[in-house]
């Protein structure tokens, strides 16, 4: 992931932070500051508010041409590199959800969109690609939507995806994966998302290395950027200590990554690992409850996205249901300030700000609505 701080001189960087069933529901075009809501909204949010979340988002950034996602709703930008990978992941939760075919249709727009804006994914390319998470975040997109649709293409991808990020990033004498091609720092970033890669192309592949290398990676990262407390820490430099801002998207990775790890076997001391993890966003992180703000006009706006992601696996495939209710009044309380639009923003206790607003930002409430139960019909 790339936050703006990773943009400042890499010196800078250090010292400050591094990293970082139904119905065909493809949205329709409506005019701007149209309000199509159909259902009351004051209870909660239903099934059918979660289309409209989506069809808004869509609305609002989705290149149909160019089958890629604008950075804001003044559609004069793409969206950053990494960031289509989750908006990817949000069209298969929606697939999930739904069973619409002309959703599995778009998955396959999005992943041809990027391909012909991404050179292919070549791997090799270091004008796209100049971080290796940023292709990590590609390479579990790919390997999930192999998952879903059985496309061999997207495994491949996927499969050459991991290689050229172990083979650059990992350290093999102290253990750990680098976030960036200069090696400056290891990153939760990087870490904690290439042990659910690995655990994707175990569970498809039933190749042993990826579980070795998921397993060495997990133990790196909990050693070196876990603190007791459940606090996830953004980054190791050299020997520091680690260290860096909280952040959601790193939590809910580690969240992931010992989820993928207890799926496979049946060790709770993952399982454990992942409910202190939760458990310190929930009691450290959110205020009166609800998630940090996170961002201000930049990418850090997705991250809850990202966290959406694996703290439901942690509630669905866990038996965690102590999490739900949570996270139902975040989402209720992002929805309930939703624009005319129907668009809903990065800091849910707050009214969605008129005017232009980013796709990160717009992106984690529609991301939740697909995966957490309605709280209405």
């Amino acid at each position: 992931m790339k936050k703006p701080i990773r943009f400042l001189i890499l010196s800078l960087f250090i010292t400050i932070v591094s990293c970082s069933k139904g119905k065909d529901i493809i949205p329709v075009t409506a005019k701007p500051g149209t309000d199509t809501t159909q259902t009351d909204n004051s209870t909660g949010f239903s099934s059918a508010d979660a289309d409209l979340a989506y069809t808004a988002f869509n609305n609002a950034f989705y290149d149909s041409n160019n089958k890629l996602y604008f950075s804001t709703t003044k559609k004069d930008g793409v969206a950053a590199i990494w960031t289509q990978a989750i908006y990817w992941d949000m069209a298969m939760n929606v697939y999930e959800r739904t069973k619409a075919p002309a959703q599995l249709t778009r998955i396959s727009d999005i992943y041809q969109g990027n391909y012909n804006h991404y050179d292919g994914y070549n791997w090799n390319n270091t004008t796209v690609w100049f971080i290796y998470d940023d292709m990590m975040w590609w390479v579990i997109a790919l390997a999930r939507a192999n998952q879903l649709t059985g496309n061999a293409t997207y495994l491949e991808k996927a499969k050459s995806g991991f290689d050229r990020v172990w083979n650059g990033s990992y350290d093999p004498i102290d253990g750990g994966m680098f976030w960036d091609f200069q090696h400056s720092g290891k990153n939760s970033c990087i870490n904690f998302p290439t042990v659910i890669a690995a655990m994707k192309l175990y569970n498809i592949t039933k190749d042993v290395s990826y579980l070795n290398k998921a397993k060495s990676i997990y133990s790196w990262s909990k050693t070196n950027l876990v603190d007791a407390s459940g606090k996830v820490n953004d980054n190791k430099i050299g020997n520091n200590p680690p260290g860096g801002q909280d952040y959601t998207y790193n939590s809910g990775t580690a969240i992931g990554a010992a989820m993928a790890l207890y799926k496979q076997t049946n060790d709770a001391a993952y399982l454990n690992d992942a409910k202190l993890y939760a458990d310190y966003v929930k009691n450290d992180m959110c205020t009166n409850g609800i998630l940090p703000a996170e961002g201000d006009f930049n990418e850090q706006g997705v991250l809850k996205a990202i966290f959406a992601q694996y703290i439901v696996q942690l509630i669905n495939e866990g038996a965690q249901s102590q999490y739900l209710s949570w996270l139902q009044t975040n989402v209720k309380t992002g929805w309930n300030n939703r624009d005319g639009r129907n668009l809903t923003y990065r800091n849910y206790a707050v009214p969605t700000p008129t005017g232009d607003i980013q796709s990160y930002e717009a992106s984690s409430i529609v991301t939740f609505m697909q995966l957490i139960p309605p709280t209405k019909k």
